[in-house]
């Protein structure tokens, strides 16, 4: 939710969300493919102390990974279908986990 409200405040930028439905959906996508793919967490799990790292190794996805599983998410239906690892399709495409950060 942290990130959305960030993505409608810079879409407001250069578009008209309400109208342009597609400028917050633009900004998700390139949000989760920077910061994912650089830093592991949005600024949104950074406040919520939760991080997406690589199935395999805990480290970060990457740039084009962390794209793809932008565009994923934005599709909505790949959140919704998970498996017992709490993994939703857009997580096990692109091999991916949600992990809890703590900070001390």
């Amino acid at each position: 939710m942290i990130d959305w409200v960030l993505c409608l405040l810079v879409a407001n930028i250069f578009a008209d969300p309400v109208r342009d439905g597609w400028a917050p959906v633009l900004v998700l996508i390139l949000e989760y493919g920077i910061f994912l793919g650089l830093f592991a967490q949005t600024p949104g799990m950074y406040i919520t102390k939760i991080r997406c790292v690589n199935w395999l190794d805990g480290g970060r996805i990457g740039l084009l990974r962390a794209l793809g599983r932008g565009v994923l998410l934005a599709l909505v239906v790949p959140a919704l279908i998970m498996d017992e690892h709490r993994r939703g399709l857009h997580d096990r495409l692109t091999g991916s986990v949600m992990v809890d950060a703590p900070r001390s």
